[in-house]
């Protein structure tokens, strides 16, 4: 697998990293601890030296999982993880939380958790409107300085709230959702990471695995499964949104690939600092998701997929308001 450089950070990674919150939250129930310890370490040797948790996923059980997968090579990858929130007793989230002895409080709970001596990459999970991003940044610089973190991340900050957290501490990326389904960030987000010298870690970059052709109208989620509340999963936007999938389908066997690689070839040929973090819970969806890193669009091709996913509207928001509410501050 090819390595990138997330930005000016000097932070390398494998081309595709992997995400690893379906293991344990959002898509259903848990997967069995066995096989999530075998589908990270399957990743690890094919490549893959990224991966991506936070305490949010279970909460807490996925950077446990993570730790104990990683330990043997620990040396050799990335963690990324990251803090934010304040839980009920049911451990789901109830708030943001952003504070520097909240922030504090999380990386000594991720160190244990991840059985780690340091974090990678700390992200702020979402942007807290209550506290001053310079305090945010702030506090990760002495985490930092303190030698417990390495690099500091945003996750769907708005291009003004990075400015200003970059110019406490350089920020090494920014994880957003992006994908041949969701296109925002080509507006304002891009310009300002290249310009910055901010790294781009696109989450969702199959569209919650819309983008792979195994979801249609008449697909049922389970119950715990967050796309029930997801405007964009509604039967009658799955409806809608299909065409885009047929026109990727197309293209895919043109180039006797599968969909789900060309998305996430198309995200890798945007820019080089570009590393999408792809998460499934079965191995040949694995195998098939970093094929991708060896393929290889040309610019013709690039053209093609432009020209005939453009012309297509998407359907549905991609959050619900609650949610959406968030997101871009």
């Amino acid at each position: 697998m090819q390595k990138r450089t997330l930005g000016k950070s000097g932070l390398e990674v494998s081309a595709l990293g992997f995400g690893c919150m379906g293991l344990s939250f959002g898509y259903g129930p848990a997967t069995e601890k066995q096989q999530g310890l075998e589908i990270i370490r399957k990743a690890y040797e094919d490549g893959v030296t990224f991966f991506d948790t936070a305490e949010a996923y279970g909460p807490n059980k996925n950077e446990e999982l993570l730790g104990e997968a990683v330990a043997g090579f620990r040396d050799k990858v990335v963690i990324a993880t990251k803090f934010g929130f304040n839980f009920d007793e049911k451990g789901d989230i109830s708030g943001m939380n952003s504070n520097p002895a909240r922030i504090r409080q999380v990386a000594e709970e991720a160190l244990k958790r991840l059985n780690t001596d340091v974090i990678d990459l700390f992200y702020q999970h979402r942007v807290d409107p209550n506290v001053p991003i310079e305090e945010v940044a702030g506090t990760v610089k002495d985490l930092i300085a303190e030698g417990k973190v390495k690099h500091f991340g945003m996750s769907e900050a708005g291009a003004e709230t990075i400015r200003r957290a970059h110019a406490v501490q350089p920020v090494a990326a920014l994880q957003s959702e992006y994908s041949l389904w969701w296109r925002e960030p080509e507006e304002k987000i891009i310009p300002t990471l290249e310009e910055l010298g901010i790294g781009f870690v696109p989450f969702s970059p199959l569209g919650k695995g819309f983008l792979t052709g195994a979801i249609n109208e008449t697909t049922t989620f389970d119950s715990t499964d967050f796309r029930n509340t997801v405007p964009r999963f509604s039967e009658e936007a799955r409806k809608a949104n299909q065409t885009l999938v047929d026109v990727l389908g197309e293209i895919a066997s043109q180039k006797n690939i599968t969909r789900a690689q060309i998305a996430l070839a198309w995200l890798l040929a945007q820019k080089p600092w570009i590393v999408p973090i792809p998460g499934t819970t079965k191995l040949h969806r694995l195998e098939e998701n970093l094929g991708a890193a060896s393929v290889e669009l040309t610019k013709d091709d690039l053209a093609q997929i432009e020209h005939v996913v453009s012309a297509i509207p998407v359907q549905g928001d991609r959050y619900p308001a609650h949610l959406q509410a968030r997101v871009g501050k």
